[in-house]
């Protein structure tokens, strides 16, 4: 039985344990106080695309602090916090040595660039894998997780070369419990994609407080996010990182006739943090392009302009 540990119990952690659970994999989840104990009492819920699934309290495990586990190795350890949760959760797990070995694999299910080498300053790179997610998740109840799009399935692989088939077994139990998951020998190219879907959509959708259609309704908005992405090709070329496309505009094409459509009800996760008076993830997604474009004194504007005023949000919730 595929032995699993996820830690974050917020919306795409608890989304991935549903899928594990169906799958009859054995499940430990680390979250809030207050998440584990409603999980405790009532168990996990899933609703929306992909049918309903419900897991008694009896059908896995959780707890509120790795302190309170004292077993074997798991064998994936799944990362399902914020971006900006990365270091203190990659040092809080590798000081729990006995829930890891050289066989267990870390998969950081985030959004954002520059995830994966603040694992790898803890553990072998060839442990350290990325999974790319273009589903929508989100949480009505501390308890139950509503899956709300999904654009495609998702995809794990390693930034750094890494054999890829390591996570075959964990893409095959996502898969059997409802969202489609496959191993990917392009993860790069997967995570700079929905890189350039994220730019464009998140704090945009964060700051006027719109849907994911709505943004492309307009000619304004249309204007903005074109001006995103293109910054972002400019950095793919002089960073050395490629996606799919060759150029912004057959990008654009597929962002503006498939991506959006399949999506076009989503609220970001930046607009859902917002409102929650929490940190965003902008540091990792129009963050990481201004910090590449500085390494390579490229100016980009329109990134700098969107990352400026949902940081002034920040504050202001603060």
């Amino acid at each position: 039985m595929l032995d699993v540990l996820i830690y974050g119990g917020g919306s795409v952690g608890l989304g991935i344990a549903s899928c594990l659970l169906k799958s009859n994999a054995s499940v430990t989840i680390v979250g809030r106080d207050n998440t584990v104990t409603c999980l405790k009492s009532r168990g996990l819920s899933r609703k929306g695309l992909f049918g309903h699934h419900h897991t008694e309290p009896s059908g896995f495990h959780c707890v509120s602090s790795l302190n309170d586990l004292n077993r074997s190795p798991f064998d994936y350890i799944l990362i399902c916090t914020k971006s900006g949760d990365s270091y203190p959760a990659a040092k809080d797990i590798f000081e729990h040595r006995p829930l890891w070995n050289e066989s267990t694999h870390i998969v950081l299910f985030q959004n954002g660039w520059g995830n994966a080498e603040i694992f790898a300053s803890f553990f072998p790179k060839d442990q350290v894998f990325n999974a790319r997610v273009i589903t929508g998740f989100s949480r009505p109840k501390l308890n139950e997780v509503m899956i709300t799009v999904h654009a495609d399935a998702i995809h794990i692989g390693s930034v750094f070369g890494a054999d890829p088939s390591q996570t075959e077994l964990l893409c095959d139990a996502i898969a059997g419990g409802g969202i489609p998951c496959e191993v990917s020998d392009d993860i790069v190219k997967d995570l700079w994609a929905k890189m350039l879907y994220n730019c464009a959509l998140n704090p945009l959708g964060a700051i006027l407080d719109v849907t994911y259609g709505k943004l492309a309704e307009s000619d304004s908005t249309r204007m903005i996010m074109d001006h995103i992405i293109e910054e972002i090709f400019q950095i793919l070329a002089a960073s050395g990182y490629q996606t799919y496309w060759d150029k912004p505009g057959d990008f654009l094409n597929v962002f503006y006739s498939k991506l959006i459509p399949a999506t076009a009800e989503h609220r970001s996760s930046t607009l859902q943090d917002i409102r929650a008076k929490k940190k965003t993830e902008i540091e990792a997604l129009n963050g990481a392009v201004i910090e590449l474009a500085r390494t390579h004194q490229i100016d980009v504007p329109y990134n700098q302009s969107v990352f400026a005023m949902v940081k002034f949000i920040e504050t202001m919730n603060r």
